[in-house]
């Protein structure tokens, strides 16, 4: 079957048979991306989807902005627009995570509402990421098969705050969606990640680039052994010997994958006998709570999977906790106790465990109460209010400005990170806590792809 068959029948798997009018692509002018433009370029001839392309330039080596301009001539000859955008790394934190985040968020204020991104990850990417996963000690959920779709979850400023001119070298814009789905402006939407050449080897995309005579650059850092990824790629020749082909080790994933399904069908289960999310009234907090008697109980994997989906919904956190941090968690929770981990709190209570979202990681963040700005990615204002009015955390002076809390309040531990409006000093409206007017902020549903309750969030992560 020719290269362009097993394209087709991917995207016609993976989003079809009633394909959007417009598709993204993420093109970094290396041989996978550059094959997977060449692939959909033929591919929309057939089907008459809009291509637009974008090019992250992270600016951490010589030549990289004329990579993305071989990119962009090469959009030119095929006539597809597109986009360049920078950048700059902070220095805080892991750099190729910051990368990679940052190319994210990046592409979603640019995107204008486009639903799909294409992504030239392959099979022996797929491979190479379950033996990293593997060094690392990771379970089922870090060896399962790097997903063919993923839903990234809408940046904060995504539809709000436009590319600013440092973060744009050369810029075709994608059109807006006019429509929109429950009352949600498309652009204000996350958007998935499809993988259509996840099944194809390295190999065989260039062999493709070749036999056309595509061009396409060679990262100098896909030779640097400081890179962990690197050093497994270096080792293929003698894991192949061992048996430990991609081909092998990307169906191992595949298996692992499936695993994966069944156990988080069992946390849902248990979730929908033991959790529920806290409310005042019909108020949601964000919190979650697990009955104390049933989540001791149960086996320890699935504790495991409810406390880290539990960090990831109260959070908006894209990644998992990493493993050794969430058993530490695990252990200092169901000893009596509590701890934090990626912004959240759990706490054992008397009869229950509460997962919460942690006072210090919101207590400086603030923004506008304009209709619809998100505030810690999961809150929005839902009535315009006036431009002196803003969106804090309740904090200590919130707690203390609402004269009679209802008696099924969250306690004040848990109820500071609440979201609140606030006209300077003065709260305005906590409607968790049923103070002010309730109507003029709701909880931004995360995970509302799948279903805007945490049993959906727990079949999806």
């Amino acid at each position: 079957m020719s290269l362009d068959q097993r394209f087709a029948d991917a995207m016609g798997a993976l989003i079809g048979p009633d394909f959007p009018e417009h598709l993204a692509l993420a093109v970094s002018g290396g041989g996978d991306s550059m094959a997977m433009l060449t692939l959909a370029h033929n591919w929309t001839h057939r089907w008459g989807v809009s291509l637009w392309v974008v090019t992250v330039d992270h600016g951490l080596r010589d030549g990289s902005a004329a990579e993305a301009e071989m990119v962009a001539q090469e959009c030119a000859l095929l006539g597809h627009p597109h986009a360049t955008l920078r950048w700059r790394w902070d220095g805080q934190g892991n750099l190729q995570d910051a990368a990679r985040r940052g190319r994210l968020a990046l592409i979603d204020r640019w995107r204008n509402g486009i639903e799909h991104v294409l992504m030239a990850h392959t099979r022996d990417d797929l491979a190479e990421t379950f033996l990293m996963r593997l060094a690392r000690g990771s379970g089922v959920e870090g060896l399962s098969a790097m997903a063919a779709t993923r839903y990234v979850v809408p940046h904060p400023h995504a539809g709000k705050n436009a590319l600013s001119p440092d973060e744009v070298t050369q810029t075709a814009d994608p059109p807006s969606p006019a429509r929109r789905v429950a009352g949600v402006p498309a652009v204000s939407r996350g958007f998935h990640i499809v993988r259509p050449c996840l099944e194809i080897s390295r190999s065989d995309l260039r062999h493709y680039l070749e036999t056309l005579k595509g061009r396409w650059v060679e990262d100098p850092s896909n030779d640097d052994p400081r890179f962990a990824r690197v050093r497994i790629r270096q080792a293929a020749e003698t894991l192949e010997a061992l048996g430990l082909d991609a081909a092998t080790l990307s169906d191992t994933a595949a298996r692992m994958a499936r695993a994966q399904v069944a156990l988080r069908a069992r946390a849902a289960q248990v979730w929908a006998t033991i959790g529920q999310e806290e409310r005042v009234g019909r108020i949601a907090t964000g919190a979650l709570l697990f009955d104390r008697d049933g989540f001791e109980t149960v086996e320890r994997d699935t504790q495991l999977r409810l406390l880290a989906a539990g960090v990831q919904w109260v959070s908006s956190t894209v990644l998992r906790p990493r493993m050794e941090a969430l058993e530490g968690l695990l252990d200092r929770v169901l000893g009596g106790g509590a701890g934090t981990l990626q912004g959240c709190e759990a706490v054992m209570e008397r009869d229950r465990l509460c997962v919460f979202r942690e006072f210090q990681a919101v207590r400086s963040e603030t923004c506008g109460a304009a209709s619809g700005v998100l505030w810690d990615g999961r809150w929005r204002a839902t009535a315009t209010a006036d431009p002196g009015v803003e969106i804090r955390a309740l904090g200590e002076d919130g707690w203390r400005q609402v004269p009679q809390k209802p008696e099924e309040a969250p306690p004040f531990r848990s109820a500071r990170s609440l979201p609140a409006l606030w006209r300077g000093a003065n709260l305005i409206a906590c409607p968790a806590l049923a103070f002010g007017e309730a109507a003029q902020m709701a909880l931004w549903p995360m995970g509302r792809e799948t279903g805007p309750t945490f049993g959906a969030f727990l079949l999806s992560h």
